[in-house]
């Protein structure tokens, strides 16, 4: 057995491609098309990890997708949480659940999927604005 993706509905390819490439540093692997089925699957991951991927599913016609908790959420290891947070916020990317201890933050995509970063290795030591920084929303 081999785990090969996690699929997730989004309701506008650009902006998810935007959130997911753009900002959090994946890679576009492949892309299909399917006419006959309306959709556009595209496959991303992260560089030097090709083998984890997320399925991108963009259905043509459109779609309310209702979220909830039960999904969980998509983790991603970081060289250096503190300084991928900052760079997520400089790109208006709202850090839902800080690394106020230097090892776990959450974010949201365009269509609210959580998105967990852990610290690679170690914790590093807690540090503002970080440790002083509250909760925003619900991740």
């Amino acid at each position: 057995m081999k785990y090969l993706h996690t699929m997730v509905r989004v309701s506008n390819l650009e902006e998810s491609l935007e959130f997911y490439c753009d900002k959090l540093g994946l890679r576009e692997l492949a892309r299909r098309e399917s006419e006959a089925g309306r959709f556009t699957l595209v496959f991303l991951a992260a560089p030097g990890d090709e083998a984890a991927q997320i399925e991108l599913t963009y259905n043509w016609d459109p779609e309310v997708y209702t979220g909830g908790r039960n999904f969980g959420h998509v983790a991603y290891a970081v060289d250096d949480i503190y300084q991928f947070c900052a760079r997520l916020q400089s790109k208006g990317v709202t850090i839902l659940r800080p690394p106020r201890d230097g090892r776990m933050a959450f974010v949201r995509s365009p269509d609210g999927v959580s998105i967990e970063l852990l610290q690679n290795g170690e914790a590093l030591p807690a540090a503002e604005p970080w440790k002083s920084m509250p909760n925003t929303g619900v991740w």
